[in-house]
């Protein structure tokens, strides 16, 4: 989802209301509203892709008299006003949409029955440069074709049978080390706004777009971070770690956001992602330092502290105990390797330790000649 320079989504500007009151307006083709909440937050989000359904609504006569009966462009069309797209996260709907509209760019005027397995295995392999787009792309044709099949439109899914193409990185994004966690909190310590966004990222293990909206409102007495996740909606609570209070106690406890911009506005998420990598660079990290790479470094961590899948599920919100084995796989294996040789000794030792304790007999060896 694009962002307009104030770090709002598209279409939504500040404005300043009768009343001296600043508030964000949602305002295209026709449709105009005002959005309450935190920019970003999931009610706000809420909001924009309400409003965003209205203008595309209004739209939606105009699109399809410009499509083409049976063309990809007329299959978009309808699978942007079906509910299985409408349940959609809005950032999902965003991203979604942004990949196929590219497609549609180039080949929406083709008819959606002529695509076959042989054109989506070309299309896609002429992305072997940026892997990671050519499979997105191949993702999001296999839902929008599934689409089709659902509703008699195709007898198959031709995408189905097109292999994903290799990634450079098959790791995804870099775990960040000891040593490159040490280097940022020097350059950028607990009292800047920075060293705020470190310690929320690495002591609560959760996604940059909760990072964002996360507020005094999120805590409780008893000193835990509550929050709702924005992509899966599940609720973690979480212990807040001594170093983020001390990070906590110098924030102040007038914002509903712990980090704001420099225009003193919450954060978007690439926004967020853009400024912390230019935090990193200023701090001497490699550009594959980036705030996904923290989450993944809190849960090597509790790998390393011997936690189990599910310990760490608890903190990270994964829904699937695999993905939670995909990011630990950075965990120091050296460690964990003495940590087993260990206890195999332990349990050794044990076992001979409870062994009856029966006396050696000594035969006399015969005499040599």
């Amino acid at each position: 989802m694009l962002k307009t320079r104030s770090g709002l989504p598209r279409h939504c500007t500040y404005e300043v209301d009768r009343y001296g009151k600043r508030r964000v307006r949602f305002r295209r083709r026709g449709v105009s509203a005002y959005l309450t909440g935190i920019p970003w937050s999931e009610a706000f989000m809420r909001q924009y892709a309400a409003a965003l359904e209205r203008e595309q609504g209004q739209g939606l006569q105009i699109g399809v008299a410009r499509t083409n009966p049976g063309s990809f462009s007329a299959l978009c069309v309808s699978y942007y006003s079906s509910t299985e797209f409408r349940d959609l996260k809005p950032s999902s709907q965003a991203e979604r949409r942004g990949v196929l509209d590219r497609f549609r760019a180039d080949h929406g005027h083709r008819l959606y029955k002529d695509l076959q397995r042989v054109h989506i295995r070309s299309i896609v392999t002429a992305k072997a440069d940026t892997p990671g787009a050519a499979n997105n792309l191949l993702k999001a044709l296999r839902v929008i074709l599934n689409y089709a099949v659902s509703q008699d439109l195709i007898p198959a899914n031709p995408a189905l049978g097109v292999k994903r193409l290799r990634s450079r990185n098959p790791e995804g994004h870099h775990t960040w080390t000891e040593d490159e966690i040490a280097r940022f909190q020097t350059a950028h310590p607990l009292n800047t706004r920075a060293g705020l966004a470190l310690a929320l990222l690495l002591y609560t293990g959760q996604r940059r777009g909760d990072i964002i909206t996360m507020g005094w409102q999120h805590t409780t007495k008893d000193g835990r971070v509550v929050v709702r996740q924005r992509k899966t909606g599940r609720v973690v609570s979480i212990p807040i770690h001594p170093e983020l209070a001390r990070a906590l106690a110098q924030a102040p406890k007038t914002d509903l956001t712990f980090i704001k911009t420099a225009r003193d506005v919450p954060f978007s998420p690439m926004g967020f992602t853009n400024w912390f990598r230019k935090m990193c660079i200023t701090a001497g990290l490699p550009r594959a330092c980036s705030p996904h790479g923290l989450r993944k470094a809190a849960c090597r961590r509790l790998a390393e502290a011997g936690c189990s899948a599910n310990e760490i599920a608890a903190i990270s919100g994964h829904a699937s105990l695999k993905e939670v084995t995909r990011y630990t796989a950075a965990a120091d294996r050296e460690h964990l390797a003495d940590q087993a040789i260990a206890r195999q000794l332990r349990a050794q030792n044990k076992r001979r330790s409870n062994l009856p304790n029966i006396p050696i007999r000594v035969y006399p060896t015969a005499k040599t000649r």
